[in-house]
């Protein structure tokens, strides 16, 4: 959970870099939060609001891990754009996410890795 709260509290910070780990932890409870919210949406009958809501409320943290992500392995944020090319560019935009990062510093920062230490 504290994955979760920690890319929250850096709501819109798109410097630095964030970790494998970080990431996937949060879109790994971004997918179940999301999952809870769908439900709660469809007992209450107020499909889609609820899910509206929480979609537009998480953009911005999710934006800004994936740039710091994107950061980590010494891209910058604008790759996030590669997604937009049809068929291959989603594929290869979750290739370069699940990619190590650079372990040595770059010019986003040190190596989060380094940092957690």
């Amino acid at each position: 959970m504290n994955y979760y709260l920690d890319v929250l509290k850096k709501y819109a910070d798109f410097s630095g870099r964030a970790r494998r780990q970080e990431y996937w932890m949060f879109v790994l409870f971004q997918i179940a939060a999301i999952i809870i919210v769908s439900i709660l949406d469809a007992v209450l009958g107020t499909s889609p609001w609820l899910y509206a809501l929480y979609a537009l409320g998480t953009l911005l943290p999710n934006l800004a891990v994936a740039v710091r992500r994107l950061h980590d392995l010494g891209k910058s944020g604008w790759w996030l754009l590669i997604s937009l090319v049809p068929l291959v560019g989603g594929i290869w935009l979750l290739v370069l996410l699940a990619s190590a990062g650079q372990p040595q510093p770059n010019q986003y920062g040190q190596d989060p890795k380094v940092l957690a230490a």
